[in-house]
């Protein structure tokens, strides 16, 4: 009885039409756009036809559960036909895989090591699948004749084997290779979905839905995270169901996303349907069963939330799967983090104008308080002086009388202090860089702005020009001018800032033009805008540019109207140039 000849490494020896014509047929399927299967396919006919064998089988290497699981198959296998799983080391082609070597079976009955697959197959001829040291997978080729394969065939096999990997390694590399590019594609795609979103709910929910993109079977939550309250507050949730009695905010001890804040990295439930549902109150209701791959979404060391891929079904993620929730999970931060800071910008935009609110009650409170103070003082001479009366000791007249001046008294202190209070400390006065002062007030109004599609040009004066005064307030008149602009332009438009260096016979000095390209000021008020209570706009106070003159006055500069009509209106300011 013949025995089984194992191989060896592939021996060089003259070549021969069959041999060459096979190894060119594998090699030029590594050309073909053809899925993995067919390929494998093709591999297996080109070897069933160069060895004339009556059935084959391709099966590829299973490292997770160290099985030959079937990926190909040629020729009638009966009821045994149809995809298996083989454990390594388990008959013929299990003892190649195991061992590395291709082996011949002259004839399968005298053979212990032979588990029948085929009733008609009498010899065996397989070979291994080797990515360098790394097993592939097993071809499989079986004769319905006893000695139906030659010793020589061992050799010519496993060239065909050896060329078989490494087209089957090119397409892998390849598919590897195409899915990166894709995975790439969806990065760039989400993060610029991710960028051009700030308002918080339109972002989460961005977030969950890009995210299901790159793992379309699976269900993605997001999870924001609140060190100050050690709680997890649930985001957004895309392909799934919150459970509608769960509160929207968990404390982290009862969260199964608390193992990825404390220890800042990604971690994979093998199962969740296997945990305790009843204390872990951050999961959705649905999907219920399945893995959960968490990754923690970090900003600068701050782990702000946590990211949640949900399987429908048991699913090991593999290193690229981890990767590519890492990299999307990195984009989602940063785009978490801008969208905080824009929401700071809106409350610190809301301050701003509160402030600029009593700063307006405060200076109208001095401008009434400068208006009464002249008739006081007239009354308070008058009456001191020429109206005064002399009245007898215990008339009660006399008590009336130095009530009355008791009364002024008290009138014109409290004048006094409206007017010192109003009054800006000249401590707080400075010599500040003119373009400072406009970028750090445009600073304040550009996402205004963009939401109002004003586009705002502020180009730098060739020199630097500095002024002396009181940066807060010189910004409320700056400020006040660019409110004023943009709400000339309801549809949008353009405002040019421009500051210049103005020679004059008194001094030199800077002016500041704020011009516009709205309608222009109605005639009727051009001659009267810096009057108090003196407004265009039905919501208006009239006090703006009125106490914008103040405050320039204040600073021994002024404001006027330059010009005006249906294609802008351009305020100049004007400032004495500091030394």
């Amino acid at each position: 009885m013949p025995e089984p000849v194992a191989g060896s490494a592939p021996a060089s020896g003259p070549p021969d039409a069959r041999r060459l014509e096979a190894l060119h047929a594998v090699a030029t399927l590594a050309a073909r756009p053809v899925p993995t299967e067919e390929l494998l396919q093709g591999v297996l006919d080109v070897c069933v036809r160069s060895f004339a064998a009556d059935a084959g089988a391709i099966a590829l290497f299973n490292p997770e559960k160290a099985t030959l699981e079937t990926a190909a198959q040629r020729g009638d296998f009966g009821e045994a036909g149809g995809p298996y799983a083989l454990p390594a080391g388990h008959g013929v082609t299990g003892w190649c895989a195991q061992n590395r070597r291709a082996l011949l079976v002259p004839e399968v009955r005298a053979e212990p090591r032979y588990i029948a697959a085929r009733p008609g197959t009498r010899c065996e001829l397989a070979a291994p699948l080797l990515d360098g040291d790394s097993l592939v997978g097993v071809i499989d080729l079986e004769s319905d004749r006893p000695g139906g394969f030659q010793p020589a065939d061992l050799t010519r096999l496993e060239e065909l084997a050896a060329e078989a990997a490494r087209v089957l390694a090119l397409r892998w590399r390849q598919g590897h290779l195409e899915a990166k590019a894709r995975q790439l594609e969806s990065l760039i795609s989400a993060g610029q979905s991710l960028v051009a979103r700030l308002e918080p709910g339109d972002l989460f929910h961005a977030f969950t839905r890009e995210a299901r993109r790159m793992f379309p079977d699976s269900a993605c939550a997001l999870y924001l995270h609140d060190p100050a309250l050690g709680i997890l507050r649930r985001a957004s949730l895309e392909g799934g169901e919150w459970d509608p009695e769960a509160p929207a905010e968990v404390p982290l001890e009862d969260c199964l996303c608390a193992t990825v804040i404390q220890t800042r990295r990604a971690v994979w439930f093998p199962e969740v349907a296997d945990l305790d549902h009843a204390e872990l109150r951050d999961l959705p209701r649905e999907p219920a069963r399945g893995s959960l791959l968490a990754t923690p979404l970090t900003f600068e060391g701050e782990v702000v939330g946590v990211m949640a891929v949900f399987s429908g079904r048991t699913h090991r993620f593999d290193n690229d799967e981890k990767r590519l929730c890492a990299a999307f999970a990195a984009l989602g931060a940063v785009a978490v983090q801008n969208a905080r800071l824009y929401s700071r910008v809106f409350q610190t935009e809301d301050a701003l104008r509160r402030n600029e609110r009593l700063t307006t009650l405060g200076l109208l409170a001095a401008e009434i308080a400068h208006e009464i103070r002249n008739p006081l003082t007239v009354i308070k001479l008058l009456y001191q002086g020429s109206l005064r009366i002399d009245y007898p000791e215990g008339d009660p007249r006399s008590t009336d009388q130095r009530v009355i001046d008791e009364k002024l008294v008290q009138l014109e202190a409290i004048v006094t202090r409206v007017l010192g209070f109003a009054q800006a400390p000249t401590n707080l006065h400075s010599r500040w860089p003119l373009a400072d002062v406009v970028t750090d007030t445009l600073a304040l109004v550009r996402l205004k702005f963009a939401q109002q599609k004003v586009t705002v040009e502020f180009p730098l004066p060739p020199r630097p020009l500095f002024v002396e005064g009181h940066k807060g307030q010189l910004q409320q008149v700056l400020l006040n001018l660019l409110l004023n602009a943009a709400q000339a332009m309801p549809a949008g438009g353009r405002i040019t800032v421009r500051a210049e260096l103005e020679p004059a016979s008194a001094g030199p000095a800077v002016t500041l033009d704020v011009q516009d390209t709205g309608g222009g000021v109605p005639e009727a008020l051009r001659a009267r805008i810096f009057d108090s209570f003196l407004s265009g706009r039905p919501d208006g106070t009239g006090l703006g540019l009125a106490i914008a003159k103040r405050i320039l006055r204040s600073h021994h500069g002024d404001i006027h109207l330059l010009r005006t009509g249906p294609d802008g209106t351009t305020m100049r300011i004007r400032l004495p140039l500091a030394s």
